[in-house]
């Protein structure tokens, strides 16, 4: 049945009186209607909404420049650099006249927007068929999209006590004006892995902490209010925020933060009488993965092997990275993204003044909670030098050749180029002990080739984040659906070089941003997948990895909804049919089917699969045993 919901723009914004008002509403994507109906992805095409070109282009050049522009694209966090010695006038002298003013409109637009969108539509129209909250709902963000607030009472934490230092412009303020001190806060001991002496930052709780990453900027609010409109609060939903800098490992160590999840799902289990539905985006499918490892397991919450099936009904699996993305290398190994590739030298100028590649890179690493998504699965998943199974017919250079080089640029580089396996080896080869050790007593890799390797994993923590090293939980009354965004070009593999000659930098390489020809740009060579996460890291469980017995023995169900990614013209978050990695916490089909699946009439949804996922999933090197 075609869907009735109508979206309204906001209304221009004052100043430039040459914008012409917003425009009607669009339709949004099919969703079933009976069951067993097939769900479908109906295309449609909107009349753009205008709005300031200039901010956003500023404000995504700005967004994904600090945080994680591996799994922050532009549009997933905002990161303010500072020009070194340069002083805030000077600074705001050399940008374009226009741009606070732009900013402030663009903020301005998107509040109006959320004020002037029917948000409560799909919600309204799922209840008006007969569906209204059943299990209890839990969600967990993903990476970077959770507050984090100083908790510290040192003298160099007090003018931030309870403020927000990530996901606020609290934050932003901080990193101009305070630079150095916002860096010891963010950045987690190099040793333990755990609290800076002096420094005490938190995860922010409740749904305050996920909904809005700073004003106007949305990210599981449109989940909320859905929810809402079914009946879900406070009292039957629950967002599990934790804190993204840390390794899962460290998670309970710190903040006994599986502990909590654990207690919560039982509390609401006796409480409602049903099972949980857990939804988790992006980083937040690892956690939740990891969760049902530590759940069941005498190292963790020792709730038996059957834990899982007494307590969750469904998992959601939203725009998972389960085998981690490519831009993860990039963003660890030199500090750099395709955000950063494709500025104009200007910008780069200015960014490296502001916050250098050596400053980020160091960044990352200090966050060994971002080094999760490093790529699993190694060549079995991403392919060799002889090919890769997401190549395309004619492509001149095959995506197993992840790492390149230019033999009459690079004297600091290797001489010839790399797998992800040797990308792997080399990154921890040339990054410090401190790193290698937190990586290698936290994360691993491999593929496990037979069932008792899977067993023996279930008793290594280490493994717990691996799908291709563990197996879905021994629950097979649990429901698994895989809902993720195709059809977005996405980081794939890199061209590299040496640094220049004389400059004052520690890293070995630099990304290769003169070379755009054929299919690289700006260094950076495109794939597959949402803009962020890579179709064979989001798609290759779903698809095949859980097909197999030994890694689910239980034979859990598993239902796949690919949504294409069909952007608003100049909507700077896409509009209802968007499939970014972020954004699509937004589209309307996502939020309909959330809410079915919420509402206990799950069962209608079905397969629909428009990629080439299956096919290069059967090409991959990990067969049954």
């Amino acid at each position: 049945m075609p869907s009735t919901l109508r979206r309204r723009g906001p209304p221009a914004p004052d100043p430039p009186a040459s914008e012409s008002p917003s425009e009607p509403a669009t339709p949004r994507d099919e969703s079933p209607a009976k069951p067993g109906e097939k769900v479908k992805i109906v295309h449609h095409r909107a009349r753009p909404r205008k709005r300031g070109v200039t901010a956003i282009f500023l404000l995504g050049s700005l967004f994904g420049l600090i945080g994680a522009g591996f799994f922050a694209k532009n549009n997933d966090l905002i990161a303010f650099p500072e020009i070194g010695e340069l002083s805030m006038d000077s600074l705001f002298d050399v940008l374009p006249a226009t741009f606070m003013r732009d900013i402030r409109d663009l903020v301005a637009g998107e509040r109006d927007f959320l004020e002037s969108y029917d948000a409560f539509s799909v919600g309204t129209k799922v209840r008006s068929e007969g569906c209204e909250a059943y299990h209890p709902m839990v969600m967990v963000p993903g990476v970077i999209s959770t507050g984090l607030e100083s908790w510290g009472t040192s003298n160099v934490s007090r003018p931030y006590f309870r403020k927000r230092l990530w996901g606020s412009w609290t934050m932003m303020r901080a990193l101009v004006m305070d630079k150095e001190n916002w860096k010891r806060h963010v950045m987690l001991d190099k040793v333990t892995g755990l609290d800076p002496p002096d420094v005490k930052l938190r995860a922010a709780q409740g749904f305050d902490a996920t909904d809005f990453f700073i004003t106007g900027y949305w990210i599981w609010n449109k989940i909320i209010e859905n929810l809402a409109s079914l009946g879900y609060d406070s009292t039957n939903s629950y967002t599990a925020a934790y804190d993204w800098r840390l390794a899962y490992r460290h998670l309970e160590v710190r903040d006994h933060y599986f502990s909590r999840l654990k207690s919560h799902i039982e509390m609401s289990v006796r409480m409602h009488g049903k099972k949980v539905v857990l939804t988790s985006h992006s980083m937040g499918s690892q956690v939740v993965f990891y969760f049902f490892h530590w759940a069941a397991s005498d190292q963790g919450g020792k709730g038996g092997a059957d834990w899982v099936d007494r307590h969750v009904d469904s998992w959601i699996n939203v725009s998972g990275c389960m085998l981690g993305a490519a831009k993860d290398v990039a963003a660890i190994l030199s500090g750099e993204m395709r955000d950063t590739a494709q500025l104009n030298a200007f910008a780069v100028y200015g960014l490296e003044k502001f916050l250098s590649k050596d400053e980020r890179s160091e960044i990352f690493r200090a966050m060994p909670g971002l080094s999760s998504m490093l790529p699993m699965g190694g060549n079995a998943i991403w392919g060799d030098l002889d090919g890769a199974p997401d190549d395309q017919p004619g492509q001149a250079l095959s995506f197993g050749s992840f790492l390149n080089f230019r033999t009459d640029l690079n004297w600091t580089t290797p001489s010839f180029n790399l797998t992800i396996d040797d990308a792997m080896t080399y990154l921890l080869d040339n990054t410090d002990d401190w790193y290698r050790d937190q990586i290698k007593g936290s994360y691993s890799h491999g593929v496990a080739k037979t069932t008792a390797e899977v067993e023996a994993n279930e008793h290594k923590q280490e493994k717990w984040v691996n799908p291709l090293e563990t197996r879905l939980p021994l629950a097979p009354n649990l429901q698994v659906y895989c809902f993720y965004g195709v059809g977005k070009p996405t980081e794939r593999g890199y061209f590299y070089r040496s640094p220049e000659m004389g400059s004052l930098t520690s890293l070995n390489m630099t990304i290769d941003t003169a070379l755009t020809q054929g299919e690289v740009d700006h260094g950076i060579v495109m794939g597959e997948g949402d803009g962020t996460v890579n179709l064979m890291s989001t798609g290759y469980m779903c698809n095949r990895g859980w097909k197999l017995k030994r890694f689910n023995p239980a034979g859990v169900k598993i239902t796949v909804v690919e949504m294409p990614h069909e952007p608003e013209r100049f909507n700077p978050r896409g509009g209802p049919n968007t499939a970014d990695h972020v954004d699509i916490l937004g589209r309307q089909m996502l939020n309909e089917l959330i809410l079915r699946i919420a509402a206990g009439k799950g069962d209608m949804i079905e397969d629909s699969v428009v990629s080439n996922i299956r096919e290069y999933a059967a090409k991959a090197k990990v067969y049954e045993e």
